[in-house]
């Protein structure tokens, strides 16, 4: 892996940033909350019982969809025809409450200059479910999910510039937060500034972190998303 890039936001200046764009799941909530295993053994059961498979031979295809496509989703609806709004309705059919009330995020987001928004490859409803049960809802402006980029998830450039369009966001004056360094390549390339939420728990820690990884488009890095927010120099 390449040198890893700086921790501490106030070695780069983020005078500049006046819209911040967070990744939903394991980005606001930790990787190690119960919440993502549950999406992932429904995404494994959906594929199961549509296309008529063991459950580890659908979990095998969830992941190399993944890996090709950018998300299974994207994977069953090309190669299979599956109708995205069937899986995303059956992969989000999941128990939000064992997320626990986020206070300190939730202070942390409101101290933050400007204008904040969810860039989810998840759906509108699963992002108001998170939000609500963290209790940051308030704290943002809008939320772009997969169908309002047509399907086309991160890391394809062309839901990065539509999401940009929908708020009407200058890319060099916004900073995108995400769980997946890959996701932040395209937003680096069109002049965001980057952080990636690095987790070694990661449910898809090997999909996630390679050991030839390039992180020249990472501009920051942390493990703890709050506590980094935290130490952003606030201007009252």
């Amino acid at each position: 892996m390449s040198e890893t890039p700086p921790t501490d936001p106030r070695r780069l200046g983020l005078d500049h940033v006046h819209a911040w764009v967070f990744d939903l799941d394991n980005t606001l909530y930790p990787a190690s909350s119960s919440l993502f295993p549950q999406i992932d053994v429904r995404m494994r059961q959906f594929i199961a019982e549509r296309l008529h498979m063991a459950l580890d031979d659908a979990f095998v295809l969830q992941k190399r969809y993944y890996r090709e496509f950018g998300t299974t989703l994207r994977g069953l609806m090309l190669v299979h025809g599956i109708e995205p709004e069937d899986f995303l309705n059956y992969v989000h059919d999941i128990d939000h409450t064992v997320l626990d009330a986020a206070p300190r995020l939730d202070a942390a987001l409101a101290r933050l200059p400007g204008r904040r928004f969810i860039f989810t490859n998840g759906s509108e409803r699963h992002a108001e479910n998170v939000m609500e049960r963290l209790g940051i809802a308030q704290r943002f402006e809008g939320i772009f999910d997969i169908k309002a980029a047509q399907f086309i998830p991160k890391p394809q450039p062309a839901c990065y510039d539509a999401m940009l369009a929908r708020f009407g966001i200058e890319a060099r004056s916004s900073a995108m937060v995400e769980d997946i360094h890959r996701n932040l390549k395209p937003a680096c390339d069109i002049g965001m500034t980057t952080v990636w939420v690095r987790q070694d728990n990661h449910p898809d820690f090997k999909v996630v972190i390679q050991d030839d990884d390039d992180l020249s488009h990472v501009h920051h890095v942390t493990e703890d998303l709050v506590g980094w927010l935290e130490a952003i120099p606030h201007t009252p």
